[in-house]
């Protein structure tokens, strides 16, 4: 046991040592919080005004386009000749010009001239206005009440409450897209995290093989013991890798939270456009009022109503023992042959259970709990991606997650036994081109 301490140990420093792996350990969680903090960022820097010209020739939205932060509109009493006679003479950015015969298809006519080219964000917000205004301006011409229609649409809009109500009546509230964003996330992290760190125990193996150090290794230790060093070795360093990824995640999103959007309200980044009203039997005191939406304060409530430390230390205990199981026959491999480019006829046939489970997640997301996500996450070479999208939504019971912990660490005990079969055989072996028939032959090999 002392020996097998040792050898991780070695493992261990050795890796963490690394510039590589300090490199990657500061820029993870620089690049992550990266990632949520600068479109909100993005999204709450002020773009520079732009000014429109509005040439309305059917004088049915002169004075009316709702004007936002990031666009101005002006209405002059010119024709559509006279303003792109003087357009670069003026301060303006674009002539947005409506034809007479909006009404009667000219619409598809109505034009925006501009210099240079305007911001998505205000050729959106301009579209989005006179389309909804020649909408509600085509009812009103009509005698339609569009205010019933409005409140029509209002009232027959509604919101999905799903809940879930236990044996003892308890009820419980679900968000579905964020139990599927949760497990989806955890599944890609296993399984990035399992091809990493397993790839590293066999080009860890290769190095020494080919070095020839591991002769000298040998002397000292069995190859049991050796292979288990180095598997538990570089387990502990994604471990660590991972732990301090989240420490410094959690840390420089709340500093990031507490500096950059100190006066600004999050929960009120994305505004609903506008919904205009327009006509004789409109109501224009309500014309211009922006409805907050409160997706995100929802969608924060949902977060906090998720168990995330049982979650959390389920997604330890499968990306540990996948990352056993998987490493064991990553180090199989790398015993076996001489160099890298012999790997691919062995690595396809070990890894594409862990490719197979990640694809069939969304089947897993659409429906948790059938018996295609049931049985795939009782399986230990498809279960730490399957169960892991499965535990967000809250489906799996005592009994099929003692279950699948079982399988998974009777399956790694079962492949550890046949990699070292395979590893104290294969790791002195030099020059020969190894085949599938010949690892079989390893497998029962006698010493």
């Amino acid at each position: 046991m002392n020996k097998i301490l040792l050898i991780i140990k070695r493992e261990y420093l050795s890796r963490v040592k690394k510039k590589s792996f300090i490199l990657m350990t500061i820029l993870g969680p620089i690049l992550m919080v990266g990632i949520m903090i600068v479109p909100i960022w993005l999204s709450t820097q002020k773009t520079e005004k732009q000014k429109i010209e509005v040439i309305d020739e059917s004088f049915l939205f002169t004075g009316l386009i709702p004007e936002k932060d990031i666009v101005h509109f002006d209405y002059p009493p010119i024709t559509i000749q006279q303003a792109r006679a003087g357009f670069f003479d003026t301060d303006y950015d674009a002539i947005l010009w409506i034809p007479k015969n909006v009404l009667n298809g000219g619409q598809k006519g109505i034009n925006l001239l501009y210099k240079e080219q305007l911001s998505n964000s205000a050729q959106q917000h301009i579209q989005y206005s006179i389309s909804k205004m020649l909408y509600e301006v085509m009812l009103a011409k009509n005698n339609v009440n569009v205010n019933l229609i409005k409140d029509a649409k209002d009232k027959s809009t509604f919101t999905m409450i799903t809940t879930q109500i236990d044996e003892l009546g308890d009820e419980k509230k679900t968000n579905t897209g964020l139990y599927m964003g949760i497990g989806l996330v955890a599944a890609i992290m296993i399984y990035i995290f399992i091809f990493m760190y397993g790839v590293q125990v066999m080009r860890g193996v290769m190095e020494e093989k080919t070095s020839r150090i591991v002769e000298v290794i040998l002397s000292s230790v069995k190859p049991f013991q050796l292979m288990m060093g180095k598997i538990v070795g570089v387990a502990l360093v994604g471990l660590t890798q991972f732990l301090l990824w989240v420490i410094l995640s959690t840390t420089l999103y709340s500093v990031a939270v507490a500096t950059i959007f100190k006066d600004i309200d999050i929960k009120q980044i994305q505004a609903k456009e506008e919904v205009i009203k327009i006509g004789e039997n409109l109501d224009f005191e309500n014309m211009g009022k922006i409805e907050e939406p409160n997706e995100m304060t929802k969608l924060w409530n949902d977060f906090k109503g998720v168990d995330m430390p049982y979650i959390t230390l389920c997604f330890l205990f499968y990306f540990l023992a996948g990352y056993l199981m998987y490493s064991a026959m990553f180090a199989a491999i790398g015993a076996a042959v001489d160099s890298e480019a012999d790997t691919n006829q062995f690595m396809l046939p070990i890894t594409i259970p862990l490719i197979f489970s990640f694809g069939i997640a969304q089947t897993v997301m659409q429906d948790p709990n059938g018996s295609l996500a049931v049985w795939f996450s009782m399986i230990p070479l498809t279960s730490p991606v399957v169960m892991m999208v499965r535990l967000p939504f809250d489906c799996v019971s005592g009994t099929e997650l003692a279950m699948s912990m079982a399988s998974l660490v009777l399956g790694f005990l079962f492949t550890t036994w046949l990699a070292a079969r395979i590893y104290r055989t294969g790791i002195l072996m030099y020059g020969k081109k190894v085949s599938w028939k010949e690892l079989a032959k390893w497998l029962f090999y006698k010493g």
